[in-house]
């Protein structure tokens, strides 16, 4: 990717939200910042809970023409009428996948820190690859996805790649020139003023 190529804004729900808040908020950011996509995170398996959550976020990305994934639900895809799916687990079901969901649905794969992981993702058909985390947390193992891996993967992949996972600013800087994508989610939603977070985080890209 060229170094002058601003990365793109990949925006991830939060592991749990109330309904009759966060499509607002989710609203008031979209309408703020130009993102590529949003990624329906829920942690809970309660099929009623996702249903509802992604039909009150498909209204909001459909009428500002932004794409939405939902992590790991595949089955739901079609259903729901979503644009695709985030895998957590690499590359082992993006094959299939991409046989039953057809050429056109968004496929991207989480690859923790792991460049084989990665390559293999890309190879069998993967949309994006997304490495992380990228700053300091206290989840999985504590690895780190390092700048070098971003650096190798935009220098020698034409895959998109996603940096995601504890980012900052300073990180957001030190990875503009090396990532397609920034996935963000915490780092904003904690935040009273999810838009005006995004706007500091991103203050570096200019």
């Amino acid at each position: 990717m060229a170094e002058t190529e601003r990365p793109q804004i990949y925006l991830i729900t939060p592991p749990a939200f109330e309904l009759e808040v966060f499509p607002d908020r989710l609203a008031a950011v979209l309408d703020t910042e130009e993102v590529a996509c949003v990624r329906l995170a829920l942690a809970t398996r309660d099929e009623d809970t996702i249903l509802r959550a992604a039909d009150a976020l498909r209204e909001v990305t459909i009428a500002r023409d932004v794409a939405l994934v939902i992590e790991n639900h595949a089955m739901l895809v079609e259903r729901l009428g979503l644009d695709g799916v985030h895998l957590t687990d690499g590359a082992r079901q993006i094959r299939k996948l991409r046989k039953d969901l057809g050429q056109d649905a968004i496929i991207g794969a989480f690859c923790g820190t792991t460049r084989h992981e990665g390559m293999t993702a890309a190879e069998v058909g993967a949309d994006y690859v997304s490495f992380g985390p990228v700053g300091a947390t206290q989840l999985g193992t504590g690895a780190q996805a390092e700048f070098e891996l971003f650096e190798w993967w935009s220098e020698m992949i034409e895959v998109p790649v996603v940096a995601e996972g504890a980012l900052s600013a300073d990180l957001v800087a030190k990875l503009g020139p090396v990532t397609d994508f920034f996935g963000i989610g915490e780092e904003i939603w904690r935040a009273p003023d999810a838009a005006a977070a995004l706007k500091a985080l991103l203050a570096p890209l200019g």
